[in-house]
C-alpha cells in the first residue's frame, strides 16, 4: 500500500495555490492523475519523486517511510525505488542508449537486469544510438527502460505519450501495460486523455487546483452525471460546424472520425480540443463534455 498525506504551498498562474493532497493507493495498481493544467499534477509527482520537499505530511511506501514531516525523514530521490520518465524524456544527449541505461544501473557490474530490459522492448539494434538518432516512440522506450533498470517499486509517467502520433501512441501503450504487468509495478501517470486513461488504468484521481475533487475507477469518474447507453466512448473534439438548425461536432475516437450531431445549446459548451464521451440512448448517439 502507498500512503500519501502532503500538503505543499504552490504558486501558479491563477496566484497561490495549497496542494493538499491524501492518498491509498494499493501496490500492483495502475492509476492515472487526471485534471487541468495547474492542478499540481506534476508537483504531485515530483514529491513523490523526492524532487520536491513537501511542507506538511508523510509518503510511507509498503513498511518504508520515505517522508515524514513529524519524523524529520527525507529520502533522497536516490534512495526511494522509483522510476521517473518525464514528458520530454530527459534523456542524456551526449549517451547512447546502452550509456543511458548504464548511467543509472544500481549496481555497475551486475547487467543482467539491462540486458532482460533491452531484450523486453527489442532495444538491442538501437544500443549504440544517441538519442538524436531515434524517433519520438524509440526515445520514449528508451527513458521508460531506463526508469526501468532502477528496479523500481513505483513507476513515475508525466504525460509519457504528448508527444506522439496516435499510431505510436496506440503501440506504446500496449508496451506500458504489458511492463506494468511483467514487473509488478504500481505505476502513476499523468494524462490528459480520458479514452488512454480508460484503456489503462485500474484507478483514476482527478485534480483541481492542488486538491482531489473525484476518485475511482476509470467509470466511476468519468461517468460521474450518469449517462447511460449500452456503448460508451471517448474521443476528443476536431470541430463544430453549423448545419442549418443544428450542428455537426467532428470527434476523433482513436484512428476512427466520427460525425454526431448536436443542438445549438450543446455547440456553445464545446471547442476544439475538448475531451467528450459518446454513447448511445435509444439508437441515438449523446454526447457528454468531460
Amino acid at each position: 500500500m502507498f500512503e500519501i498525506e502532503v500538503k505543499k504551498k504552490l504558486h501558479a498562474s491563477h496566484g497561490s495555490m495549497l496542494l493538499d493532497v491524501t492518498l491509498q493507493i494499493e501496490q500492483g495498481k495502475f492509476a492515472s492523475i487526471y485534471g487541468k493544467s495547474g492542478a499540481g499534477k506534476t508537483t504531485l509527482l515530483k514529491i513523490l519523486a523526492g524532487l520536491i520537499l513537501p511542507e506538511e505530511g508523510f509518503i510511507k511506501a509498503a513498511s518504508e517511510t520515505w517522508f515524514s514531516k513529524e519524523k524529520s525523514i527525507h529520502e533522497i530521490p536516490q534512495r526511494r525505488k522509483i522510476g521517473f520518465v518525464f514528458q520530454d524524456y530527459a534523456l542524456f544527449p551526449n549517451m547512447t542508449l546502452y550509456e543511458n541505461l548504464t548511467f543509472v544501473l544500481p549496481d555497475k557490474k551486475n547487467k543482467k537486469r539491462l540486458l532482460e530490459i533491452m531484450e523486453i522492448m527489442e532495444l538491442g539494434a538501437l544500443a549504440h544510438q544517441v538519442p538524436a538518432m531515434l524517433s519520438g516512440g524509440q526515445q520514449q522506450r528508451c527513458a521508460l527502460a531506463r526508469a526501468l533498470v532502477r528496479e523500481p517499486d513505483l513507476l513515475l509517467l508525466d504525460e509519457p505519450f504528448s508527444s506522439l502520433d496516435p499510431e505510436m501512441r496506440y503501440v506504446l501503450q500496449n508496451e506500458i501495460i504489458r511492463i506494468h504487468r511483467h514487473f509488478g509495478l504500481t505505476t502513476f501517470m499523468i494524462s490528459h486523455d480520458p479514452s488512454e486513461i480508460y484503456r489503462l488504468s485500474d484507478y483514476v484521481i482527478e485534480m483541481d487546483l492542488g486538491k482531489i475533487i473525484r476518485q475511482g475507477t476509470p467509470s466511476e469518474v468519468f461517468q460521474h452525471k450518469e449517462i447511460s447507453g449500452k456503448i460508451q466512448l471517448t474521443g476528443e473534439v476536431l470541430d463544430v460546424i453549423a448545419n442549418d438548425i443544428v450542428y455537426v461536432v467532428k470527434v476523433i475516437v482513436g484512428n476512427n472520425l466520427m460525425n454526431v450531431v448536436i443542438t445549438k445549446e450543446e455547440a456553445l459548451q464545446l471547442q476544439s480540443g475538448d475531451k467528450v464521451l459518446i454513447s448511445t440512448k435509444a439508437f441515438n448517439p449523446v454526447l457528454m463534455k468531460l
